[in-house]
């Protein structure tokens, strides 16, 4: 059984509610900070730090809302999220505050982390990847994405997994690929997945106003456009993270 529990702490004039996810086996354990998209820390996040703690991973899946989750109110999540995402030093600072917690956990090997992060969750680990936090792989699915200079990520180590839909309206192929091609002028370890027929957050599980699960792919609530369900692309998806973060610390 692995073990979970909440870690608090203060950034951004909040306090952070987090959640860590233990391997049962004896550590030390390679590490993954997950960051959640727009909406908040839910409950596929957390499923995700508790599948890669199945997986033998320290895992934690970061906050940036103060415990909040927009579910149904896509202008305040917008109201939210945009102004962080115009400010790269918030978001660093934003990140950097759920890395140090991470590492400061017993049994991290802290020269073994790798990251993970949907939407805006996306773009907080790619910018800690810019400033130097030495990742050894970075997953990232329907992000935003920071600038795509080559300069920037010249010194950057990664390995990069890049994930969209082909039909998501605001990560689309187009952007996925401007920023592979500043990877790759970067001489940066690279790959990009496009999954056909699915649109942003297609591993969002649709949910009732109450936040019980919703039958069929349709989302029952408002969202911004060009949301919706796809379970096979979710599973692939998680799949090749699985895949990615395999290959990067098999012994």
């Amino acid at each position: 059984m692995i073990a979970t529990r909440e870690i608090t702490y203060d950034v951004d004039g909040l306090t952070i509610i987090a959640h860590l996810a233990q391997p049962e086996s004896p550590g030390p354990w390679p590490a993954v900070l997950i960051g959640h998209d727009g909406v908040g820390l839910e409950e596929y996040q957390r499923q995700r730090a508790d599948d890669l703690a199945a997986h033998g991973y320290l895992a934690l899946a970061m906050d940036y809302h103060g415990g909040e989750v927009f579910f149904n109110r896509p202008d305040a999540m917008l109201a939210r999220v945009m102004p962080i995402l115009a400010d790269v030093e918030r978001m660093q600072a934003i990140g950097r505050a759920a890395l140090d917690v991470l590492l400061a956990q017993p049994g991290v090997k802290s020269d073994r982390i790798a990251a993970l992060g949907y939407g805006a969750g996306g773009q907080i680990v790619l910018e800690l990847a810019r400033i130097g936090v030495p990742f050894k792989a970075i997953a990232v699915v329907h992000p935003a994405f920071p600038d795509a200079k080559a300069e920037d990520w010249t010194d950057v180590t990664s390995t990069f997994l890049l994930c969209t839909g082909s039909e998501d309206p605001l990560c689309t192929p187009d952007h996925v690929l401007t920023f592979g091609r500043a990877l790759q002028e970067a001489g940066a370890d690279w790959r990009v997945n496009v999954y056909g027929g699915a649109e942003h957050a297609f591993w969002a599980r649709p949910r009732n106003p109450d936040g019980s699960p919703a039958e069929g792919d349709a989302h029952t609530m408002t969202t911004v456009p060009g949301v919706s369900y796809h379970p096979e692309h979710a599973t692939r998806a998680w799949r090749t993270v699985l895949d990615l973060f395999g290959e990067t610390f098999r012994p």
